[in-house]
């Protein structure tokens, strides 16, 4: 088991609010891990969130071989804003020399470039930067991407943001999503600390695949460079989801029905029952065989949540226009919005799937068995 939270709101907070919600939830974190997705940044980094940013752990080479290979690339440093720890990493953190936020100007090469080609190039730059500290231990590279910051640690999420000072005031963001790790299944690394992310998509798990190695392997065959790494099962969830809205051109309603698809008896009943039996079966592949729930967020800031077709997995969003919560707990909701009306908390069932836009009016909810929006 793992604990997620993730929050949405007008008013930008501090990263805190989403760490505080997972401490609530300790006794479902053991301390393997604990990542922050921030996105519809404010603070010290919003004047740059249009620029491409670098999130990542570097050692003092690694930072070296960071601004030869962006150099080289024409990329300018536009504004720094690193985490460099200056005392004691908590027990089971190992000591780190720099968490990395630094936002770039483009090449001016890139100019003219179509949206599509500009956002292959900034994930293949992130790819080949992976692959470098790689071969040493030297970067360890989360995400390049505008409006994006991602900060992933080994520990107890409360004793790691005290340990990098993360309620310093010029880190906000309006979209933040956090998850306490409970290693199960592969080592504890940086890498497989979620959330996890590709091309403005999001997401984090708490649950398992069973179904991981087929999914790696279809996904990997897509030929597309960001399809790889997979350190972690739930790592495909995000994939899943950027293929199905990125590469099939299809809606968040599509994703449920592919990573949970409707059985064939029920697909006979189901107004849509052929179109998406037809998805079903030439994406049968990339159907999740396991427990989870999975909180993720879109490129247009609309976050969400699903849940696995037996609800094996806990879930609950509520708030109040303007702010909204979605937790694995329901006492993680009250550490972070305790002044909201609790009647209209909502626990999304297997056939749910729950989202909250940008706008932050209300909660919207989509069943499986509401007609099925087809691509253009």
């Amino acid at each position: 088991m793992c604990r997620l939270f993730g929050i949405t709101s007008d008013e930008p907070l501090s990263p805190l609010v989403a760490i505080k919600a997972l401490d609530v939830m300790k006794e479902g974190h053991d301390g393997s891990g604990v990542g922050l997705f921030m996105t519809d940044l404010a603070g010290e980094l919003e004047p740059f969130k249009g620029y491409p940013i670098l999130s990542g752990v570097f050692t003092q080479e690694g930072i070296r071989t960071l601004d030869q290979f962006m150099m080289e690339f024409g990329f300018l440093t536009k504004h720094k804003y690193s985490i460099r720890p200056t005392k004691k990493p908590p027990r089971g953190t190992p000591a780190r020399d720099v968490y990395l936020i630094r936002s770039y100007e483009y090449p001016y090469e890139w100019e003219g470039l179509s949206a599509e080609e500009l956002q292959n190039r900034l994930v293949e730059i992130r790819v080949r930067l992976r692959r470098l500290g790689e071969q040493n231990g030297s970067m360890t590279v989360f995400s390049f991407w505008p409006d994006v910051v991602m900060i992933k640690e080994v520990g107890d999420p409360i004793e790691v943001a005290d340990y990098l000072g993360l309620d310093r005031i010029g880190l906000r963001a309006r979209v933040i999503m956090a998850q306490g790790r409970q290693n199960t299944n592969y080592a504890i690394t940086l890498y497989a600390c979620h959330p996890f992310f590709l091309q403005g998509f999001s997401s984090m798990t708490n649950g398992e695949n069973t179904a991981f190695v087929p999914i790696r392997e279809f996904l990997s065959s897509r030929d597309f460079v960001g399809y790889t790494g997979y350190q972690s099962d739930s790592e495909v969830f995000t994939h899943i989801l950027h293929y199905t809205v990125a590469r099939l051109g299809m809606n968040l309603d599509a994703y449920k029905h592919i990573i949970t698809p409707l059985t064939d008896e029920e697909l006979k009943r189901h107004p849509d029952g052929e179109f998406l039996r037809r998805i079903k079966h030439s994406l049968r592949t990339l159907t999740i065989d396991g427990p989870n729930c999975v909180i993720g967020c879109l490129p247009d800031k609309t976050m969400f949540m699903v849940q696995d077709s037996k609800k094996l997995r806990p879930g609950i969003v509520g708030g109040k226009p303007g702010q909204y919560a979605f937790s694995s707990e329901m006492c993680g909701l009250d550490a972070a919005i305790p002044d909201r009306d609790k009647t209209k908390d909502f626990q999304p069932m297997k056939y749910d799937t729950v989202a909250v836009d940008a706008l932050r009016k209300e909660v919207k909810r989509w069943s499986q068995w509401e007609p099925c929006t087809r691509p253009a």
